[in-house]
């Protein structure tokens, strides 16, 4: 059997507890493959991005839907030798990746901003035009739940918000175009376990500065949760929780589609 092969079959055999149930659950809950679906797999080189399209591949062969797959990965000008290292790990796992070229990496280096920030939106606009190119509906992004959790906090924290990352959105710039996130409920040691096991090499980031990251606020948070679990276990499903059971009517202010209310309006109205 093909090494790939077996990466395969581990996925609903010995990896199916910590990985290919809550990928199925998360499909399955927030309803993000429907039949006839044409999706872009989108591939940063990262452990997250390549164990999605393993699990996408999978779901493909064994899915009663029909559903179309593209794997797709933009080079924002990467390093010769990180190419080179995805082009060998998609081979080495049986992914039939496609690239295309962008100069994000240039772009950001010249702009006074926040390059992490800037550098994903830049790339989340190419995905989005280059899946709608080649005839797709859907984009697909490893995004896991600590991602999730992370992002949660950070607008808390750092925003004085409550802004959370939902795992399946509706493009505002490319119609008929949806973004999904099927690692949604995956916790991020269990994919790195994963990528352990087998001795696998990917990119520790897309960034080319990503063997020296500079300090980041989620690196920030990321370590709080992981104090604030080892202290108290299950904090961190609690916050996951929290994203799906907002009490609106606790809190003063909200707002939907863009429009601010305050919980003085529902006062006045009784």
């Amino acid at each position: 059997m093909r090494f790939d092969e077996e990466l395969g079959r581990a996925l609903t055999g010995r990896w199916r507890k910590a990985i290919w149930r809550p990928f199925m659950a998360a499909i399955k809950e927030y309803e993000l493959i429907s039949a006839g679906d044409r999706v872009a797999v989108c591939v940063s080189g990262g452990k997250d991005s390549m164990l999605l399209a393993k699990c996408m591949q999978e779901l493909q062969r064994h899915s009663p839907l029909p559903i179309e797959l593209r794997f797709l990965c933009m080079d924002p000008g990467y390093a010769p030798e990180a190419r080179t290292r995805i082009e060998a790990n998609a081979r080495l796992l049986g992914i039939p990746l496609e690239f295309f070229d962008t100069d994000i990496f240039a772009a950001v280096g010249e702009m006074d901003c926040n390059p992490c920030f800037m550098c994903a939106k830049m790339r989340r606009g190419y995905l989005y035009r280059r899946a709608a190119a080649i005839g797709c509906d859907k984009i697909a992004l490893g995004h896991h739940f600590d991602d999730a959790i992370e992002t949660l906090m950070m607008s808390m924290l750092y925003a004085g918000q409550l802004r959370g990352m939902r795992p399946r959105l509706a493009s505002d710039n490319v119609p008929g175009m949806q973004l999904i996130r099927p690692l949604y409920k995956v916790r991020e040691a269990d994919i790195a376990a994963w990528r352990d096991a087998y001795d696998l090499r990917f990119l520790p980031c897309s960034c080319k500065f990503a063997e020296h990251p500079p300090d980041s606020k989620r690196r920030e948070v990321k370590e709080l949760i992981r104090k604030l679990e080892a202290a108290s276990p299950g904090i961190a499903a609690n916050i996951f929780r929290s994203a799906h059971n907002a009490m609106l009517d606790s809190l003063n202010g909200w707002k939907l589609n863009g429009e601010a209310h305050c919980f003085q309006e529902e006062f006045h109205r009784r």
